[in-house]
């Protein structure tokens, strides 16, 4: 079978059904668009634990004048106790480094953050605690500090970064799934777009198949040309939604990070990936959809 009589079937073919190509080439533009969306969700969330986990640390708040826990009961913490509280933290395997922050420093930290607040104007440096920040090797290695130091003399609470983020991250999880679920949908409902044209392309080259099976073609001969439509619709599709992927990309680089610099975003190479998954998804699932229509309505 000579390669330009294909190609010759599927450039009439499409040419025929052009309108329905068209809505097949939008809609599958657009559901794999989604999905891409949902794939660099998946990317971002990824990259902001990276990012974020990386800085996580344990702060070990040491007893003030104000420490209401039990471990406080009596008093401040002496020089003593938290040159001790210091080296058992420091000669701990899972800490990285260990900062000590005084009242000042920590009063210091505070009217930066809320500068020009009347919070700012209320607080003195004696009402906040001074504290031990620590790094750890691994984030999730949290529960050792924890037991270790938490309802001990000197110290008034053990608070993990972690947790904090892991409620936010969570979120973006939700999002995540939720975008990528839109998408799967979305792609199948075009699975069953290509069907029906396929359907309507079979339907009304009927004649030319029936008398393409008389001489002597082979069914798959018979078939190849609507299964290449198909196929060039997804990939025509696909080309698109690569190319509104990557104007998202140079979106959040030009317009979104300069604002949010207090985080990273997920890269080029990811952009990549995702179209490459695409392009995977778009080939099988218009594959998959043709295959079936082909055995069932093409009667060859």
């Amino acid at each position: 079978m000579r390669a330009g009589f294909v190609f010759s079937e599927v450039r009439i073919g499409l040419r025929r059904n052009l309108t329905m190509t068209f809505a097949v080439v939008i809609t599958v533009a657009i559901s794999l668009t989604l999905l891409g969306v949902g794939f660099l969700a998946n990317s971002q969330v990824r990259v902001m634990k990276d990012y974020w986990y990386d800085k996580i640390e344990v702060s070990v708040f040491l007893c003030g004048t104000l420490s209401e826990s039990s471990s406080c009961s009596g008093g401040a913490v002496t020089d003593a106790q938290r040159t001790s509280i210091q080296n058992d933290l420091q000669a701990l395997p899972v800490v990285q480094n260990v900062y000590y922050e005084s009242q000042a420093l920590a009063y210091q930290h505070f009217q930066e953050q809320f500068k020009g607040s009347a919070l700012a104007q209320n607080v003195t440096a004696g009402q906040l605690p001074e504290s031990f920040r620590v790094k750890l090797k691994d984030p999730t290695q949290y529960p050792v500090i924890q037991s270790a130091f938490s309802g001990r003399p000197g110290v008034d609470t053990v608070q993990d970064q972690r947790t904090i983020l892991d409620k936010f991250f969570k979120l973006l999880a939700v999002l995540r799934d939720g975008a990528l679920l839109i998408g799967i949908a979305s792609v199948l409902t075009a699975a069953l777009l290509i069907s029906n044209t396929l359907r309507l392309a079979a339907f009304n080259r009927r004649r030319e198949t029936g008398v393409m099976k008389l001489v002597g073609a082979s069914s798959f001969s018979i078939q190849l040309p609507f299964l290449l439509e198909g196929l060039m619709s997804a990939v025509i599709g696909w080309a698109i939604s690569t190319g509104f992927l990557a104007g998202f990309k140079a979106l959040v680089d030009s317009r979104v990070a300069p604002l949010l610099t207090f985080t990273r975003f997920f890269l080029w190479s990811d952009v990549w990936v995702a179209s490459a998954l695409l392009l995977g998804v778009g080939l099988f699932v218009s594959a998959l959809a043709s295959i079936w229509t082909l055995r069932r309505y093409l009667k060859v």
